[in-house]
């Protein structure tokens, strides 16, 4: 190692040890946790729900399979939508005492019509259009703790799929409240924010992804999704 990069390690080195070590249940705000966050040695996930510490548990099999697959169904949709843009685990600013990772996160990237905005280190502050989280049970915070904080900050829509229970649950805002999104007559559920975004909700239970493909294939063929695409255009000049 070259001298001058030995001592960039030694600098480097030496501010991590200045910085407190991040701790699950450590009660902070958003600049002392993205302080003690990038100081992190390990390539743990951690988010800050409510001023309080969350440190993530070991990811299962069957939570990567549910992220995966909405993962690609969201950014199969974006990638006919000009203007979205599909992040997994990335870092939102949402206020003073929230900065969370949504498995997955689809959001309009500019214009009047976009919620969010990149700050410093272009890090995501404000509002996705919509967030996903894969929860372990009811019982996790997703659907307590941080769903009370999206709500607050008026995340338009709320995805959140219970794993081990096999449920998922779809929230939209109404009245500054999360209701659920209800299935057509067909079965499938659409979302409100993203107009021709169509998802078979029985079929990703299954572990149908065909079917699932299928669905966004022709949710993209809507009309509604052509009207949507032309809004976005409209709203970006």
């Amino acid at each position: 190692m070259k001298t001058s990069a030995l001592h960039r390690s030694q600098e480097q080195t030496t501010r991590q040890l200045a910085v407190p070590m991040l701790l699950n249940g450590d009660h902070l705000s958003v600049p002392e946790f993205e302080l003690r966050y990038e100081a992190m040695q390990s390539d743990g996930k951690a988010e800050l729900i409510e001023g309080i510490v969350f440190m993530a548990p070991p990811i299962s099999d069957d939570h990567g399979k549910a992220n995966s697959l909405l993962d690609r169904l969201l950014g199969h949709y974006a990638a006919s939508t000009p203007g979205l843009a599909v992040r997994v685990n990335t870092s939102v600013r949402l206020d003073g005492r929230n900065e969370y990772q949504p498995d997955v996160m689809l959001r309009i990237e500019s214009g009047t019509m976009a919620g969010t905005r990149l700050g410093a280190k272009k890090m995501v502050e404000g509002r996705p259009e919509l967030v996903v989280e894969i929860a372990i049970s009811s019982a996790a915070y997703d659907l307590h703790e941080k769903m009370a904080a999206y709500q607050r900050n008026n995340i338009p829509e709320y995805l959140v799929w219970e794993v081990m229970d096999a449920r998922i649950h779809w929230f939209a805002l109404e009245g500054g409240e999360y209701a659920r999104i209800k299935a057509r007559s067909d079965g499938i559920t659409g979302s409100r924010v993203f107009p021709g975004l169509w998802l078979d909700l029985p079929a990703l239970l299954a572990g149908d992804e065909r079917k699932a493909f299928r669905v966004v294939e022709r949710g993209l063929k809507s009309a509604e999704h052509r009207a949507f695409v032309k809004k976005l255009a409209a709203s970006s000049q």
